[in-house]
């Protein structure tokens, strides 16, 4: 039997929306931010908190400027305090003496991924907030993934254990 593979099916449709709400600390380069808003809309996450001079790249963005909501703030522990007291959990993408594998975390509906800077990480005040946190592991060199790719992977992996919203 032969299949016709067509280009382009349309998404899958979510029975409820996401919980997931993507917070960033400040990233030093606008294409990682822009990479990580166009793999919320691929994953149908509405929310994206950025931190400091947060911009988007519009020719990697476009494709989520309708679904996601791009919300800028000028410090991240006071956001992720209000966020905690509203019920959501919050996980961070970081490599920490206690992290857990990312294939070995089991993601609550409703929480925040809480994203780091390209070099610094997670700051100790953002730290100190955390419910628990996620790493992906490597295997060579450099130590870390890029923060884009490292987002879009948890983003990922988030979808995986909740299908349908």
């Amino acid at each position: 039997m032969k299949f016709e593979h067509v280009r382009h099916k349309p998404p899958r449709v979510l029975h409820t929306e996401r919980e997931l709400i993507v917070a960033c600390s400040p990233l030093r380069s606008h294409v990682n931010l822009s990479t990580i808003f166009r793999t919320a809309g691929c994953c149908g996450i509405k929310q994206i908190i950025a931190t400091g001079n947060a911009k988007l790249v519009g020719k990697i963005a476009r494709d989520g400027a309708d679904e996601v909501c791009l919300t800028v703030k000028n410090s991240l522990a006071p956001v992720l305090k209000k966020l905690k007291k509203d019920g959501y959990v919050l996980v961070g993408l970081e490599q920490t003496t206690h992290s857990t594998p990312l294939a070995d975390y089991r993601f609550n509906k409703k929480m925040v991924l809480v994203v780091g800077s390209e070099r610094e990480g997670l700051a100790d005040d953002c730290l100190a907030l955390l419910d628990a946190v996620v790493e992906i592991p490597v295997w060579g060199l450099p130590y870390s993934y890029n923060v884009a790719t490292a987002t879009s992977m948890a983003m990922y992996e988030y979808c995986r254990q909740h299908p349908n919203g």
